[in-house]
């Protein structure tokens, strides 16, 4: 049976599945963390359930599972909301259907079909952008003079999506000090806790399907470097060849024996970014600060051919996986099936809402070799796609389930249950140390104090 959280007597349900869990937990806290209600009560849970009990079952477990070969991080829009709604700062409603002043009737139509392909009530602006954008080509193999005021109503819807996302960066950029330097401090914590691997073991690999550049600004916040297809300063170009760069240094007085540079993550945005442009000869990546008010300004440049809103290479989801066959998305998903499909790889998910047919895909097919393993992070299973998809895809035993607002709110992610690397670090060094000095037995009550000691001041 598919669940998904639900309000109860004005608390939310949450959804757990981890360690050896066969079927996923489902329980509600109040505000000072007591137990409301866990059905079925598994043999863990039977005195209650509380805070410092479940970060005592997730913590461990998302410590050891980050220490995997391969780690990945695929963010959604959920983490821009998480941070909108820490910052308190306005969220617009970019996701709303276009104006089209001609074949309004059969795009609606069209996307009403691809949104319920997708199993949501009513469509939204990416549908609708990817239905005109067929519906264009097709206007324009026909010759039809329909072609030239369809095209002008595509740039201004586009201009429109363009705005509204630029908004919402804009808002996150203009939101009271205090609250703004709390979300984006409580964003490095989040990254950091996956981004803070040995130079030993290999890169995150960080993925979204946001357009905005929520993700970047915590990387740079954060000191972490990002790795991906563009080259250049001045004006990045995207390049199609695949090599495996990185970054490494050389110890002083050690010649011959370059070691990698820690906090370095490989980065690919799936559906396109903001920033991105199609200059006619190339897709480079331009200039725009965050939370800039227009975009203008910066395709105003003399090379880009015809560069408007209608350039901008930001892909709408698609419930058929037709467009990801296209320049440059093809690279960008051979990057994430590569990543995410091998042994020994761990893939976490935060905020998405496994609405795009071409992720699910790649995640279920990564499922099918058995070392790998999904976990899922999400504030909410409003539509049940991700209940569904644990239902569904057969692998219950390599998924990991986060679901609701005790497991999925950002700081209290960050707080309680996201593992800790650096304070990791130095308990297995402390403890090996007193190992060596004064045996098995001291060496386990200083873990223990190590424990409380970081319970104290998380």
């Amino acid at each position: 049976m598919t669940a998904t959280p639900q309000q109860t007597n004005g608390s939310t349900t949450n959804i757990l599945k981890v360690r050896e869990d066969t079927e996923p937990v489902e329980f509600s806290l109040d505000e000072s963390g007591a137990q409301r209600d866990a059905e079925p009560v598994p043999g863990w849970a039977e005195e209650g359930i509380d805070r410092p009990q479940l970060r005592s079952r997730i913590e461990p477990w998302l410590t050891s599972l980050v220490q995997a070969d391969h780690l990945n991080l695929l963010v959604g829009s959920g983490l821009t909301t998480g941070m909108q709604h820490l910052a308190e700062a306005d969220t617009p409603k970019s996701m709303d259907a276009g104006q089209f002043n001609i074949h309004q009737e059969a795009i609606s139509r069209a996307a009403k079909v691809s949104a319920e392909a997708a199993r949501r009530d009513t469509p939204n602006i990416e549908d609708e952008i990817r239905t005109a954008n067929q519906l264009l080509r097709g206007l324009e193999i026909l010759e039809d003079p329909d072609a030239v005021p369809l095209a002008e109503d595509l740039r201004k819807v586009m201009t429109a999506f363009s705005a509204s996302i630029l908004e919402g960066e804009r808002s996150l950029a203009t939101a009271g000090e205090g609250k703004r330097e709390q979300a984006f401090t409580t964003l490095v914590a989040f990254l950091m806790s996956f981004a803070s691997r040995t130079g030993t073991r290999d890169r995150l690999g960080l993925f979204t399907t946001n357009y905005d550049r929520v993700l970047e600004v915590g990387a740079e916040l954060a000191g972490l470097r990002l790795i991906d297809r563009f080259v250049g300063n001045l004006s990045p170009i995207f390049r199609s060849s695949r090599l495996d760069l990185d970054l490494h240094y050389n110890p002083p007085g050690i010649r011959g024996e370059p070691r990698f540079v820690e906090g370095v993550a490989r980065f690919t945005k799936l559906h396109g970014s903001l920033d991105w442009v199609d200059t006619g000869a190339a897709i480079r990546k331009v200039g725009v600060p965050f939370g800039a008010a227009t975009l203008d300004p910066y395709l105003e440049v003399p090379g880009y051919t015809e560069a408007d809103a209608r350039r901008l290479m930001i892909y709408p989801n698609a419930s058929k996986d037709r467009e990801t066959a296209e320049f440059p998305y093809v690279e960008l998903f051979r990057d994430f099936a590569s990543a995410v499909a091998r042994p020994n790889a761990v893939t976490v998910t935060y905020g998405y809402s496994f609405g795009d047919e071409h992720i699910n895909r790649v995640l279920q097919d990564a499922l099918t070799i058995p070392s790998t393993h999904l976990v899922v992070i999400s504030y909410d299973d409003n539509l049940g796609r991700i209940m569904d998809a644990f239902e569904t895809w057969g692998h219950k035993s390599q998924m990991s389930l986060l679901i609701g607002s005790e497991l999925a709110d950002l700081t209290t992610l960050t707080k309680h249950y996201l593992p800790k690397p650096s304070i990791d670090f130095a308990s297995r060094r402390m403890g090996e140390l007193l190992r060596q000095r004064h045996g098995e037995s001291n060496a386990t009550s200083a873990r223990s104090k190590t424990d409380a000691a970081e319970e104290l001041f998380s």
